[in-house]
């Protein structure tokens, strides 16, 4: 269930986002919303009772021009126009397919590079960042990022508290920009694939950091299903921004905060591989489709790194520059 909205406006860059709100104990409905925090029911206006987000992004190029025309209206007297606190706010889109990210901050790679290093290895750690970035360089030189899937079930609002599994022994927050696909896109090139991204989303990629590797199995290597996708272990929202909107993605900065105190601020400058090569590589196996999501790696400052991982109480607050914020407490899981 997701909670009323924690903010008072709604803060975005462009004129417009689109939502999914709900008034309470009202069903999900696709929603316009404006920087002045005004709300327009987008089945309403659009005249199509089953509309949804997904369903706008099915016919992205067509809605996008309808959407700037609709937000051009708000301020009017006009009643489809009300406030945005009066609903709740929950995930923006139910993708079909989640594509996620691992090791695309290169100060991120190197921390963990340092971090991890094998008992026997007593080189200075100088030595030891320089041979990661050696590493990096290669890869992107090779255009191999990481990419591994996810489940759309794992995704939560925005405001929803976060349920950590009995199960769970570190807990950790990983935020990241997510790319909303807007186009069908297969086998697209680099330049090709900004064009088939409709917009931006925050997403907030939990990770249990004990069961990322297969203890029983090493040689089997990750294990993404059971650490990565428990029941609200994707915080995502509030808005799905328009791509328009969004200058540089590039350029962007990711501000985490745990009970106020900031644990990760760096700019999407810091990826190894920017938003266009991520969309364009996971297009080459897989066909991206409308609402699927794209997520683009986390930057430094995860809990392994503070030696702090998430526990019952903690409250999270993340942020992307034009994207607006987030907000999600941490609540032990109750067992009977």
């Amino acid at each position: 269930m997701s909670v009323k909205s924690e903010a008072a406006s709604a803060p975005f860059a462009g004129p417009f986002a689109l939502a999914t709100l709900s008034a309470p104990d009202g069903p999900p409905f696709p929603a316009l919303v404006t920087p002045d925090a005004q709300v327009a029911d987008l089945q309403d206006a659009f005249g199509d009772a089953h509309l949804s987000v997904r369903g706008l992004l099915d016919d992205w190029s067509t809605a996008e021009a309808r959407l700037a025309a609709l937000a051009g209206e708000s301020g009017g007297a006009h009643a489809r126009w009300k406030p945005l606190a009066d609903f709740r706010v929950h995930a923006p889109v139910e993708p079909r397919q989640v594509f996620q990210s691992g090791a695309n901050y290169r100060q991120h790679v190197i921390d963990l590079h340092v971090a991890h290093r094998d008992p026997s290895d007593e080189r200075p750690d100088e030595e030891r960042r320089a041979e990661a970035a050696e590493i990096m360089d290669r890869r992107a030189a090779e255009d191999l990022p990481y990419v591994f899937i996810g489940l759309p079930s794992a995704i939560t609002g925005p405001y929803d508290d976060v349920v950590l599994p009995a199960w769970s022994e570190k807990p950790d927050w990983e935020l990241e920009l997510a790319a909303v696909i807007g186009r069908p896109a297969h086998r697209v090139s680099v330049a090709e694939a900004l064009q088939h991204v409709a917009g931006y989303t925050i997403a907030n990629d939990l990770t249990d950091r004990a069961t990322v590797f297969r203890r029983d199995m090493p040689q089997i290597g990750t294990d993404w299903l059971r650490s990565k996708n428990a029941p609200g272990f994707t915080p995502l929202g509030p808005w799905i921004v328009p791509a328009a909107s969004i200058a540089d993605p590039g350029d962007l900065r990711l501000l985490l905060r745990l009970n106020g105190e900031t644990m990760q601020d760096e700019s999407t400058k810091d990826m190894i591989f920017d938003v266009a090569r991520m969309v364009s590589y996971a297009s080459q196996a897989a066909r991206l489709l409308p609402g699927d999501l794209v997520l683009t790696g986390s930057p430094a400052g995860n809990g392994m790194h503070w030696g702090r991982l998430l526990r019952d109480g903690d409250v999270m607050e993340g942020s992307i520059t034009g994207l607006g914020g987030q907000r999600t407490r941490c609540v032990a899981e109750t067992t009977r």
